[in-house]
């Protein structure tokens, strides 16, 4: 592994990226409420990422970053790179089918095993599996056998968490690590006194598990705050896990229509960030806990780009959240043969945007941050 510098990630992309909650960073795109109304349908909650609805939004939304980036030219096939074969082949997959267009995707993550390569065809799509992330080279050159041309008419969808940023298998541990700072920190402040560490980390990993995604609809938001509540002493872990494993709590709506009626027995503080958090999950907010992502946001800022270019790499790996090289170089190979790159999160806004506070003291957005750009070498 090699540094190879620095850089943002709005070095290439600039502010054509979307977050969670579908808002275009780019000011002259529209906002997803103009384009439910251009696509004849009411509001709806924000879709997910691995949706069709998201997936039809987001065809509309980049036929115009296509528009204002060049008029008059049509996006006719799709490059998408990410990290997770279902969550971003369902997405890519949907896309595909929301523009009618055709696609070819690399889902990568490094593995100690020997390289593996596996591609998988379906209707008009591909999916190009590979253990290594400098596969990459491997995938384009696949592209090219294929004849799946690269240029103004194609769109590159680059996924940004443990694609883009933090590879998975390379760099990932280190987005884990934050967002459970930015948890027991926002736990740990509310708690104060009664905050006890262990605990709180037992109770995380434990219901971080996939056999309670039901029940915390694998929301973490919603697993923070049921941290805090087990933290405060009104409900205790065993139990709640007896009710979830036995049907009599089946899911985070039930939980928090329960807490809400038990809220007297909680300390004025934690009633008061509850009451913001149960409003916030009533009117539909993925995002109801807004301390803890903000938390989340600080905590990421300050693993970018502080130890410097030539701090060993181990390091680097360990410590900071990295662009991921290979993803890096193939984004500016592919942008000068006329492609549009357009990149996509299932972040939250706010663990990913300064709030204004934040950028009066001089806080930027996450893809305006310059942190080091690490990958294998060439």
């Amino acid at each position: 592994m090699k540094c190879f510098g620095r850089t943002s990630i709005s070095s290439f992309l600039g502010d054509f990226i979307v977050y969670r909650n579908i808002i275009p960073i780019d000011p002259r795109l529209p906002s997803m409420e103009e384009i439910l109304k251009t696509l004849g349908k009411s509001s709806l909650a924000i879709p997910r990422k691995t949706s069709p609805e998201y997936a039809e939004i987001l065809t509309a939304l980049l036929r115009e970053a296509r528009a204002q980036d060049a008029p008059g030219i049509h996006i006719e096939r799709v490059l998408f790179l990410g990290d997770t074969r279902m969550n971003d082949g369902t997405a890519f997959g949907n896309i595909c089918s929301a523009g009618n267009w055709t696609g070819m995707a690399f889902i990568g993550s490094e593995r100690e095993e020997p390289l593996h390569t596996e591609i998988i065809e379906q209707n008009n799509t591909t999916l190009f599996l590979a253990n290594r992330w400098n596969a990459l080279e491997v995938f384009i050159e696949y592209c090219r056998q294929m004849d799946f041309h690269i240029d103004e008419h194609t769109l590159v969808l680059l996924d940004i968490d443990k694609t883009t940023l933090g590879a998975r298998g390379r760099n990932d541990h280190v987005i884990d690590q934050v967002r459970v700072e930015a948890a027991t920190q926002t736990v740990g402040n509310l708690l104060g006194g009664e905050f006890d560490l262990e605990r709180f980390q037992f109770a995380y990993h434990y219901l971080n598990q996939t056999e309670f995604h039901p029940f915390t609809a694998d929301n973490q938001d919603y697993l923070v705050y049921i941290c805090l509540i087990l933290g405060s002493g009104l409900f205790d872990l065993e139990t709640l896990t007896d009710d979830v494993r036995s049907a009599r709590v089946v899911s985070f709506s039930q939980f928090i229509t329960q807490i809400d009626k038990k809220t007297d027995q909680l300390p004025p503080e934690l009633r008061s960030i509850h009451e913001d958090i149960y409003s916030r999950f009533k009117q539909g907010d993925p995002t109801p806990f807004k301390a803890f992502r903000y938390n989340e946001y600080l905590v990421s800022a300050a693993r970018m780009g502080q130890l410097g270019v030539e701090t060993p790499v181990n390091e680097l790996l360990s410590q900071e959240i990295l662009i991921t090289h290979e993803v890096h170089q193939a984004a500016l190979s592919w942008r000068a043969q006329g492609a549009l790159l357009f990149g996509i999160s299932d972040k939250p806004d706010e663990a990913s945007i300064p709030t204004r506070d934040m950028a009066s003291q001089g806080y930027k957005p996450i893809h305006q941050i310059e942190t080091e750009v690490v990958g294998a070498i060439s």
